[in-house]
């Protein structure tokens, strides 16, 4: 990802989906995505983006008057429609699990969360359609949400270049010129973790919540919630509760790290850190990929901060072109459209270490010999 978002900035959404993607895939498959091109990779996101839209709350007239599911399919397209959409969804999932199963026959498939359903299935109570989709699902909510995280990062980056430097310095402090940030560095970098945290705050990928269905009768807050009743945890007014997050339209990382602050919390080698936090949902439906995607987050801010400088583009002039502060998608989760802005590797030592791991990281791909001699998925 930064190989590639180094040589070819203005393509970041492709190379911040492939990583998302890409990291999600090999989990949940044991499969390598190579390239922004890959079929199947479009495939899946063309489905993605299917899925983000239609659940998004009253995207559909039947979310607002559900005695609308009564009509027959003739007088109902939304039923029309998402019957194809399911159906797409479910060849694309049923199509991997079999690809599983034939590697696996063939001894040749690695560890994936398929394969262990494949292994454990009667011990899960789920049919093969079920056990393909609660993977595929998985590859569903995490392939674009790290992703759009990402995007938001550099717009934060874009309109706050005082933040990057702050960044820069506290990676210099911690890595030297030589190597990469890494995992082990983590803890030593507080401000990575508060700039993650403040971008999750800021500006939340899933903004409106996941929605939770009430089991029982229940009143709160001198409300009355009747059972059946659907309700959106609104996560943009949640993390801008000012009792909590004082002058919450401010991007300020600060509120995660300065004793001031309502929000901060110690030792700094574990603070701040985004498990269980409220951008990953609540209650049972939280979120079972954050730790990847708090990983993830950690690993791509750092190690962009560390090689590159981020701004805004000038035009011929030498005017900075302005960047809106927020130009997002519609949708279940969200993310800015795109974009413009300047990024360039800080030196050329930077980018010779970047080249250089590129190209360990390409001759040991552990799942690279593998691959090469299996046949073509048929998701």
């Amino acid at each position: 990802m930064l190989y590639d978002l180094i040589r070819k900035p203005g393509e970041y959404e492709g190379w911040f989906e492939r990583y998302s993607s890409g990291l999600i895939f090999r989990l949940g498959f044991g499969k390598v995505m190579k390239t922004n091109n890959d079929p199947l990779l479009k495939r899946l996101l063309t489905e993605l983006h299917h899925v983000e839209r239609v659940a998004s709350p009253g995207q559909y007239l039947v979310d607002t008057f559900p005695v609308l599911m009564y009509l027959p399919d003739w007088l109902a397209p939304f039923k029309r429609e998402l019957k194809g959409l399911h159906t797409e969804e479910l060849n694309i999932m049923r199509g991997l699990l079999y690809d599983v199963k034939r590697e696996m026959e063939a001894g040749k498939a690695p560890e994936c969360w398929e394969r262990t359903f494949v292994e454990g299935m009667g011990e899960y109570g789920l049919t093969e359609d079920q056990g393909a989709y609660v993977v595929g699902t998985l590859f569903e909510a995490g392939a674009g949400t790290t992703a759009a995280a990402m995007m938001s990062w550099v717009l934060g980056m874009v309109h706050h270049p005082e933040e990057m430097k702050k960044l820069q310095q506290e990676i210099d402090q911690v890595v030297d010129g030589g190597r990469l940030p890494e995992f082990e560095d983590i803890p030593r970098l507080p401000r990575v973790r508060a700039v993650a945290k403040e971008i999750l705050r800021w500006r939340p990928v899933s903004a409106g919540g996941i929605p939770h269905f009430s089991t029982q009768d229940h009143v709160y807050d001198g409300m009355y919630i009747p059972a059946g009743t659907n309700i959106h945890p609104n996560q943009w007014a949640i993390h801008r509760d000012p009792a909590l997050y004082p002058d919450p339209e401010a991007f300020k990382p600060e509120r995660w790290l300065e004793p001031s602050w309502p929000t901060y919390k110690e030792p700094l080698t574990q603070y701040p850190n985004v498990t269980n936090y409220s951008a990953f949902g609540f209650g049972r439906r939280i979120c079972p990929g954050m730790h990847i995607a708090e990983r993830s987050l950690y690993i791509q801010i750092a190690r962009i901060a560390w090689a590159c400088d981020i701004s805004k583009k000038k035009d011929m002039n030498g005017k900075e072109i302005d960047v809106p502060l927020y130009d997002y998608c519609d949708g279940f989760n969200v993310q800015p459209n795109f974009f413009h802005f300047n990024l360039k590797v800080r030196s050329n030592k930077h980018w010779k270490v970047v080249e250089e791991a590129y190209q360990r990281e390409m001759e040991d791909d552990p799942l690279k010999s593998q691959w090469d001699d299996l046949p073509a998925t048929n998701a």
